[in-house]
């Protein structure tokens, strides 16, 4: 229903699927919504379609929808990131009042977002970068957000926002992040996770299909049962839905007539640069953006697959199928937790760089429902938290050094064996490499601090006595020390 005279808890701005869902939910939980779309008819079709879910206050320029709300106003934007994210925090700061509160709501780069939270503060209003995870499904039913900003922001939108997060064992998916842009960070470093953890479960698909020379249907069935353990999430989930289905045309696979050319959007690029940025090794996540841009370089893939590119001795799998099937079900379970641990870095990093205090425990917490990466684990993870809110890395956290102590050996053999079976495991390998890496006594980093003091007088440290030291390389070879 509408009422034009009625005052608005919340707006929205923007009525494309992703801000009509979320409309319809602060709508069905018992909040009064004001709905602005710069195109009338989007308006018009949402409360046609969907006006007697609860009560929505329709306008169709800015100022009226900004007299609509209650004060303080509090106005979420759901249009594309950009230049008309840009357009509309504008139009709103110019029509609000002193202490209301702008919402975005989108995937905004972080960096975007402390800098619009410096302008509209600037000009004496609250702004709020809020990740809203959970795709179209979350927004209507319940999604996971992360909202950054003032903290007094949080005081007159926890409650609104509560009302229509997921909600876990009674506690709703949704709390304060931080600071300025801490809330569009945590949710990049959330979609490369997931970028991460999509692709190494496509390796694990990859795997049984070519390797196990499974079907589609059959593999599908793998996953419902790995869904109800270790690996229970909703990825896992809906990939054993995706693998049963037909297609509606033809009746085959519908994986099977999908191009595959993997798409993005920019967040999991954004996670890359960021870590690169920070000097955080997020191998995993990094691999898994390069994997959706090499499959997408398809003129190249083609030229190599029509020019032969040699493959050298590629061999049969010679295991036990189903011993095969459990080897690539305990590495899978590995590398996803490389991926969390990875992110939980990245975070910790971003946070002591921006000054933004996140707390590790909550992102665990909120994660748990709502949004894409939610998985049994992060219940795993927060209790590894309470314990140790300082983990150097969340696999050093006893449990899951525990689970990779059954791991390990099966990780090993998966990635022996995608490589004698020519398929590409880019994720399961550069995630193996990684933890060797990490408990490696020693690594050819020496060797490369040697050559930059070669080519470049770099200097370099030495392991039995403190200073920093640089060879004659061009001279006599003798040692210097230059602090």
């Amino acid at each position: 229903m509408t009422d034009k005279n009625e005052l608005a808890q919340i707006g929205v701005v923007g009525l494309a699927v992703m801000g009509s869902n979320l409309a319809r939910n602060f709508a069905r939980n018992g909040n009064t919504v004001a709905v602005y779309n710069r195109s009338p008819e989007k308006t018009h079709a949402l409360i046609e379609a969907h006006g007697e879910e609860g009560n929505f206050v329709p306008s169709e320029t800015i100022e009226d929808f900004v007299a609509s709300l209650e004060r303080p106003r509090k106005a979420i934007i759901m249009v594309k990131a950009g230049k008309a994210t840009d357009a509309v925090i504008d139009q709103l700061a110019e029509a609000m009042d002193e202490g209301d509160v702008i919402i975005d709501g989108g995937n905004a780069l972080f960096t975007d977002t402390i800098r619009r939270e410096k302008d509209v503060a600037a000009r004496g209003k609250h702004f709020v970068g809020a990740g809203i995870s959970g795709g179209e499904e979350g927004a209507l039913n319940g999604p996971s957000i992360m909202p950054g900003g003032p903290k007094e922001s949080w005081e007159t939108l926890g409650p609104i926002l509560e009302s229509i997060a997921a909600n876990v064992d009674g506690t709703p998916c949704v709390t304060h992040i931080g600071p300025d842009g801490a809330g569009h960070f945590v949710k990049m470093v959330h979609n490369g996770i997931e970028y991460a953890d999509m692709q190494v479960i496509g390796e694990a698909y990859q795997l049984l299909r070519y390797g196990a020379g499974m079907e589609p249907a059959e593999i599908a069935e793998v996953f419902r049962e790995w869904n109800s353990g270790d690996l229970d999430s909703y990825l896992i989930e809906i990939t054993a839905e995706v693998l049963a289905q037909k297609d509606p045309e033809t009746g085959a696979p519908l994986v099977d007539v999908i191009v595959d050319a993997a798409g993005q959007k920019g967040t999991g690029r954004w996670t890359a640069i960021n870590g690169l940025e920070l000097g955080v090794p997020i191998t995993g996540i990094a691999e898994s953006v390069f994997a959706r841009a090499l499959s997408s370089s398809t003129a190249q893939r083609r030229a190599a697959q029509e020019g032969q590119l040699p493959a050298g001795t590629i061999k049969e799998l010679d295991v036990d199928k189903a011993a095969f099937i459990e080897d690539v079900r305990r590495a899978l379970y590995a590398a996803k937790l490389i991926a969390y641990s990875q992110g939980f870095d990245e975070i910790k990093a971003g946070s002591e760089e921006f000054g933004w205090d996140v707390d590790p425990r909550d992102l665990a917490t909120i994660w748990r429902g709502g949004c894409i990466i939610r998985a049994k684990f992060l219940d795993r993870i927060r209790a590894a938290y309470d314990k140790n809110a300082d983990l150097p890395a969340l696999i050093l956290d006893p449990y899951f050094k525990g689970e990779l102590e059954d791991l390990i050996d099966p990780w090993r053999r998966v990635v022996v064996a995608a490589t004698q079976l020519g398929l590409p495991a880019p994720v399961f390998a550069s995630s193996l490499s990684y933890y060797d890496s990490l408990r490696a006594e020693r690594l050819p980093a020496a060797l490369i601090q040697g050559q930059r003091d070669f080519f470049g007088a770099h200097t370099f440290k030495r392991t039995d006595k403190p200073g920093v030291f640089h060879i004659e390389w061009s001279g006599d070879r003798s040692l210097t020390q230059t602090d």
